[in-house]
Formats: C-alpha cells, sequence, structure tokens
C-alpha cells in the first residue's frame, strides 16, 4: 500500500490540539488530526488514518508539521494536496504532499523540530496577530534573556515538563540552538 507525507500548516486556535480524540473513522471537527483525516478519507473514498511527527497541544499553531498516511487510492500530490486542502476549514491547509517509502513513518523518521515563540515587547496591547503571540507591556531585556537561554543548550532531561500520559521512553532532549 502506498504512503504518502504531508507538510500541514494550521491555526489551533480553533482546536483541541493534533491528536484525534474519537475512535478512527469517528467525526472530530475539534482536532486538527480529526479534520484532516476527514478531508483525506473524502479525497481517497476510503478511511484514511494519520500519524504526526508530533502533537500539539489545545491552541498551538503549525507551519509545517509532518504527516503520513496510507492508501490505496490512486491520485498524485497535487491531488492529495489541493484535494485535501479544499475540504479542510479555512485555518487548516496540506503544503506539500509526496510519495514516501514504506518505512517511512512521520513520528520515528522525524530527526528535528523548530519552535518560534513570539513576544510582543510594548506596553499597548496588540490589535493586530494577537493569536500569534505573547504580549508583555513591561520592558524586557533580550540581551540577558538570550544569555540566560544558552544554558539549556545541549542535551538535557526534560521529564518534569512532560505530562503524565506522555509516551516517550526518555525525556532527554538535545537542544541545538535557541535565539532570543
Amino acid at each position: 500500500m502506498p504512503r504518502y507525507a504531508l507538510g500541514v500548516e494550521y491555526d489551533g486556535g480553533g482546536f483541541r490540539g493534533w491528536q484525534r480524540l474519537t475512535p478512527p473513522g469517528t467525526p472530530d471537527e475539534d482536532t486538527v488530526q480529526g479534520v484532516l483525516e476527514a478531508a483525506l478519507s473524502s479525497v481517497a473514498d476510503a478511511p484514511v488514518s494519520t500519524v504526526c511527527a508530533g502533537r500539539t497541544d489545545a491552541g498551538v499553531h503549525a507551519r509545517c508539521q509532518v504527516a503520513h498516511f496510507d492508501t490505496d487510492a490512486v491520485r498524485d500530490a497535487r491531488a492529495w494536496t489541493l484535494g485535501t486542502t479544499t475540504r479542510l476549514p479555512p485555518s487548516v491547509s496540506v503544503v506539500w504532499c509526496r510519495p514516501v517509502a514504506d518505512d517511512f513513518n512521520a513520528r520515528f523518521s522525524a530527526v528535528a523540530r523548530r519552535y518560534c515563540y513570539r513576544i510582543l515587547n510594548r506596553q499597548v496591547r496588540p490589535a493586530l496577530a494577537r493569536q500569534w503571540l505573547s504580549w508583555h507591556w513591561r520592558a524586557l531585556d533580550a540581551e540577558a534573556m538570550h544569555r540566560a537561554a544558552q544554558a539549556l543548550l545541549g542535551e538535557h532531561d526534560f521529564s518534569s515538563f512532560r505530562s503524565a500520559e506522555c509516551e516517550a521512553t526518555h525525556g532527554r532532549r538535545e537542544l541545538q540552538r535557541i535565539a532570543v
């Protein structure tokens, strides 16, 4: 059965996170995975399940979250990309799709993840793009924050930050770059 990888972007403001909260095949409009699988299933004319590189929490956005799925449906990458996107809510898009090897796994083949946190530092609260940033009205010392953040570089155990339901075998992660 052919396997495809997708790059998905979304505004997570209206979702309860990535992971489907209902059994496979049951409608779930509250999660990104739920709406993506419904759209893919519509294009495939058959149920489609996805696996992603990482799960996000409620309200978290993604620029290029990688997921994969298997299907016997014969469609080209353009049809998967555009056909799926037209069936998604406006806050979710499939940016690209490509066939991948049978042993590709979006979760276990991932070699890195990139995160971006935005802080607007001014006295007046934002009117534009407020859902994509954090606002702090008191003066911040970005240089001091950058210097302090360098202590996080390298491999560290972040177990105390994991949820009780975390399925990872350990909490060790390597932070390769951090900038403020």
